[in-house]
């Protein structure tokens, strides 16, 4: 693939990292239904909560980062002539619809579910109204406050995976202002400062849940933790774009896919009170793992026709699905609690029935919302968006 060609918004894709993006996308609709079984054993005061299968996919997010970064990178750092509103109209154009549509599926389901916290509180339509309005202006809300429906502390209540979006758009302002302007060496330095703090925050189990499941509250070490949980593989993956070469192997989409599943599937690591070897894992898989994945998968050429497909299909699916599928997992979730049911053995019945849903809807809502809205916003405000 000619790095080196003039921008233009047939720019070629890297097809299989399209491809794994979506798979890394299912895994955590998959790692959300056994995220359910533990959140319902701690809210009855059945078990010790801890997640047993796909215990590490929680890290697709920070793939993503990744990905995104290296993409970024790829798509805009030659294009010194771009405005910066035109930048972020194209994001906003890209990311902002599917937000939109995730927070309207929450607050449908927070009404189907009972309009009530998990400790039952019953919240006023008012309140949830609000909450919607702040969620699709990207406002988050404060532990505590009125507009926190649910009560558990989620930045975005009415869809909790928001909060990546939240510091995504964080990230995307920071690339426009400064980033994108580094030299490639101070880039690298950037990188390696943040590799360290990220070790650091992780190994020294800064966040208290021995992981680096950070940034999906609004308190100060989520907050500055999910910072460094961004930037860390953002930065990186830009890093990686600017040097990248392909290398001369044989990568596949399924060797990749498989490897992974094996990384999010490893068992949680357990370490010291102020020493956490599962963050030191997290670490090795965003610095080392991560990367490795990622340069196979760009370093991939010639792909049959029936791989591009799936490729293809999987990175359109990739985004629709991790911004609606939350939704849908809050009401199983309500199920599991009510039934005290905490294993997949008990509830596959309804289990796969809400992954295949999930998947259906994300579809639906690509092919008849997202992409005709896109098409409609770029002809409208920017030809040259995608």
């Amino acid at each position: 693939m000619n790095k080196n060609m003039i921008f233009t918004d047939t720019k070629p894709h890297y097809e299989l990292l399209d491809g794994l993006r979506g798979v890394a996308a299912l895994i955590v609709v998959c790692y959300h239904i056994f995220e359910g079984f533990s959140f319902a054993e701690i809210t009855n005061g059945a078990g010790d909560g801890m997640i047993r299968i796909l215990n590490h996919g929680y890290l697709a997010v920070d793939f993503f980062f990744l990905l995104s970064g290296f993409v970024l990178s790829y798509a805009y750092d030659g294009r010194s002539e771009m405005k910066m509103g035109d930048f972020f109209k194209r994001r906003l154009i890209r990311l902002h619809p599917m937000l939109i549509m995730g927070a309207f599926i929450g607050m449908l389901c927070f009404f189907i579910g009972g309009s009530q916290q998990w400790n039952g509180t019953q919240v006023p339509f008012y309140l949830t109204l609000l909450c919607f309005v702040l969620s699709v202006l990207m406002l988050p809300a404060i532990p505590g406050s009125p507009n926190e429906v649910r009560g558990n502390g989620e930045m975005f209540p009415l869809n909790g995976p928001a909060w990546s979006l939240f510091f995504e758009y964080i990230g995307n302002i920071l690339y426009i202002l400064f980033i994108r302007r580094l030299s490639t060496k101070i880039l690298g330095v950037f990188v390696l400062l943040l590799g360290v703090l990220h070790t650091v925050f992780s190994l020294g189990n800064f966040s208290g849940y021995g992981s680096i499941g950070v940034g999906w509250t609004l308190d100060g070490v989520n907050f500055c933790g999910g910072l460094i949980r961004m930037l860390f593989p953002l930065t990186l993956g830009m890093f990686l774009s600017r040097r990248f070469k392909p290398l001369k192997i044989k990568s596949s989409f399924w060797t990749c896919s498989l490897l992974l599943l094996i990384i999010f599937s490893v068992p949680y690591i357990p370490g010291f009170n102020f020493v956490s070897f599962n963050g030191l894992y997290e670490s090795i898989c965003v610095l080392i793992f991560f990367p490795l994945i990622l340069i196979m998968g760009a370093s991939a050429q010639n792909l049959n026709r029936k791989t591009n497909k799936i490729n293809h299909f999987l990175g359109d699916l990739s985004y629709p699905l991790y911004m609606i599928h939350y939704p849908i997992m809050y009401l199983f979730y309500q199920w599991l609690i009510a039934n005290e049911c905490y294993t997949l053995s008990e509830t596959f019945f309804v289990a796969i029935p809400v992954v295949v849903l999930s998947v259906l809807l994300a579809f639906l809502f690509l092919k008849f919302y997202d992409k005709p809205l896109r098409k409609y916003l770029t002809e409208k405000f920017n030809r040259d968006c995608r």
